[in-house]
């Protein structure tokens, strides 16, 4: 472990990796400092960030955190009880209520409205010459996706952006008005779900309020609010970025498009969640030679682990034909992403479209000019200019 404490700055969120390596060289645990002056344990080799993530001794409870410590985004009490911040029987009984929403068959359904949106995305550019491929395809397809299956109207989406770049801001200690986004939030969830209860239709939030109100109540007001936030924030999110993040390699690599296991390997490579979501020892944790007493903080690098070389042969490099393929972008144990056969639906379709349209797409500024955005723990590009036919 390095003596002087990581700083998680600006450096970090522009290219982690050089960073992550001279890590991994000195040991599997770090102390860092968040943004914001806060300490936290870095957690950076593939075997011990895979064990981690499994490990019940590691809770995102955070009723085990040391008083004072961080604890990530501060949500109000309606919208804390989700998934990301439950273990246990809690934690199993919600899951239960939304997996049969996620299955790779009932996903499969999805692919012809999700086909639709992406080819109305790119016919609505056509004869511009030029495009932000984050703002024009990458950020409206997920939102489209995720507010059909949570029954939003189309007119209602258009916050969706904003509410969740302000809060994964304030996670990293940016200073913005997180309150009022997040009063905005909670205020659009509690009209959604009246509609929904007055109004029900054949759309997942319907579902969750049907479970609600009906016999038993399987989920308490807070936990449906809870649950609604935390579908609409990660079911577009981290798509967003994979899909940015997913075309610009394939720009810059023509080759790989249409590879079989690229979306795979482009969640390796440089996947959208760089750290998974803070957790808490509930006892004095060894991890590696290093121990991390009982409520620390600890931040999982899934980025590092991602190119470790311990685990994967030349793994700086976009190889889909890989021989070690694998990786830990979906999460792995009792958390594992919900959602990722959508996410991988989502951008096999995307970026398939993008360059079967766009064959000969191309950046108008260079790729060192692109800035990510300034969050520490989910990676992406603030915007992605093109021209579309050059």
């Amino acid at each position: 472990m390095q003596t002087v404490p990581v700083v998680l700055d600006a450096a970090f969120v522009r290219d982690p990796y050089p960073i992550y390596e001279r890590l991994r060289a000195t040991g599997p645990v770090h102390r860092a400092v968040l943004p914001d002056g806060r300490g936290v344990w870095l957690v950076v080799g593939h075997h011990e960030v895979r064990a981690a993530l499994a490990d019940p001794r590691l809770t995102v409870d955070k009723r085990h955190a040391n008083p004072g410590g961080w604890q990530g985004l501060q949500l109000p009490p309606a919208l804390d009880a989700n998934l990301l911040n439950l273990d246990g029987p809690d934690h199993a009984r919600l899951r239960r209520l939304v997996t049969g929403a996620f299955t790779p068959r009932r996903v499969a359904g999805l692919r012809p409205g999700i086909e639709a949106t992406a080819a109305a995305l790119l016919d609505a550019m056509v004869g511009r010459g030029t495009a932000d491929l984050v703002a024009d395809y990458a950020v409206p397809l997920p939102v489209a996706v995720i507010g059909d299956l949570l029954g939003v109207a189309p007119g209602d989406r258009a916050d969706f952006k904003g509410w969740t770049d302000t809060m994964l801001a304030a996670e990293a200690g940016e200073r913005v008005d997180a309150r009022s986004a997040l009063g905005e939030l909670l205020a659009f969830l509690t009209l959604l779900i009246a509609t929904k209860r007055a109004h029900p239709a054949d759309d997942l939030l319907s579902d969750l309020v049907a479970a609600r109100d009906g016999d038993g109540g399987r989920l308490s007001g807070d936990e449906l609010l809870s649950m609604a936030f935390l579908l609409l924030f990660a079911g577009h999110e981290t798509s967003v970025q994979l899909i940015g993040s997913g075309a610009l390699a394939l720009i810059r690599e023509p080759a790989l498009r249409g590879a079989p296991g690229l979306v795979e390997e482009l969640l390796r490579h440089d996947g959208p969640v760089g750290l998974a979501v803070r957790r808490f020892p509930t006892e004095d944790l060894t991890v590696g030679d290093t121990t991390i007493p009982a409520g620390d903080p600890v931040l999982l690098a899934l980025g590092a682990a991602h190119r470790d070389p311990a685990r994967y042969r030349t793994p700086d490099a976009l190889d889909p034909a890989r021989p070690d393929q694998g990786h830990l972008g979906f999460g792995h144990g009792v958390h594992y992403c919900l959602g990722a056969p959508l996410a991988r639906l989502e951008a096999e379709v995307a970026l398939g479209a993008l360059f079967a349209r766009f064959p000969e797409v191309a950046l108008t500024v260079p790729a060192g000019d692109l800035r990510r955005r300034p969050t520490i723990r989910v990676r992406g590009l603030v915007a992605l200019p093109v021209r579309l036919n050059p």
